[in-house]
């Protein structure tokens, strides 16, 4: 796949044609590391429409789970760091919009970005914890902003997901997880027309207690099970 990766990435407009084939790369890394995905769909993504989509952050494999269950072309909003990553990084540093979350400049040209490509038709990927947290057991991060300021800015709905395993299956604890079944929950979207600046944080809470729920209710099923 590699020569047309490569060509897809040549012009911004070759973009939804490199997402089509980015999905197909991470069935085959989901599935050749061992697991498989199984999502509840509460709603679905019209095509050719804009969304801000949301999630918890747990493992190096949110990425691919999230371009496995997401049809709709959309671009991540991720950290700098991950340009280190060996072929990885040269496809992720030209399609994704990277921030140093220790730089005000760099958070600033993220919202340029983000709405360049909102205006092109696409979708953003938001992680808004801001990272994955390096405490294992907190199960849910606060939330940054940046996803919702963006999302009242361009009154675009919120899809929030719960990734249910993926620290189970693939945490950044060295020589931890197992192959197995990966579940996502998609949520009735929040919208944001008519919402302004001052709703910001409260849309950033709801969405967050929305997601903590869910996490809570996956872990109650677990034990019950």
């Amino acid at each position: 796949m590699l020569p047309f990766l490569v060509a897809s990435i040549i012009t911004e407009s070759g973009y939804p044609y490199f997402f089509k084939m980015a999905r197909i790369w991470a069935k085959f890394i989901l599935f050749g590391m061992g697991f498989y995905f199984k999502v509840e769909r509460l709603q679905k993504l019209e095509r050719g429409k804009s969304y801000m989509i949301v999630a918890n952050h747990t493992s190096m494999t949110d990425i691919m789970l999230m371009l496995a269950i997401i049809r709709n072309p959309f671009v991540f909003v991720g950290k700098k760091e991950l340009v280190k990553i060996p072929l990885f990084g040269f496809f992720y540093k030209r399609t994704c919009i990277l921030v140093d979350r220790n730089s005000s400049k760099s958070k600033n040209e993220v919202f340029k970005r983000a709405q360049n490509r909102l205006n092109q038709g696409l979708s953003i990927c938001i992680f808004p914890e801001g990272g994955v947290p390096d405490d294992e057991s907190i199960l849910l991060d606060e939330f940054k902003d940046g996803a919702f300021r963006l999302a009242i800015d361009h009154q675009i709905p919120i899809v929030p997901i719960v990734f249910a395993d993926n620290k189970k299956r693939f945490s950044y604890t060295f020589l931890s997880g197992s192959p197995g079944k990966m579940r996502a929950k998609i949520f009735p979207f929040i919208e944001t027309k008519g919402l302004t600046g001052e709703n910001r944080k409260d849309l950033r809470d709801e969405t967050r207690y929305l997601i903590y729920k869910g996490l809570l209710e996956f872990k109650k099923n677990e034990l019950e099970s």
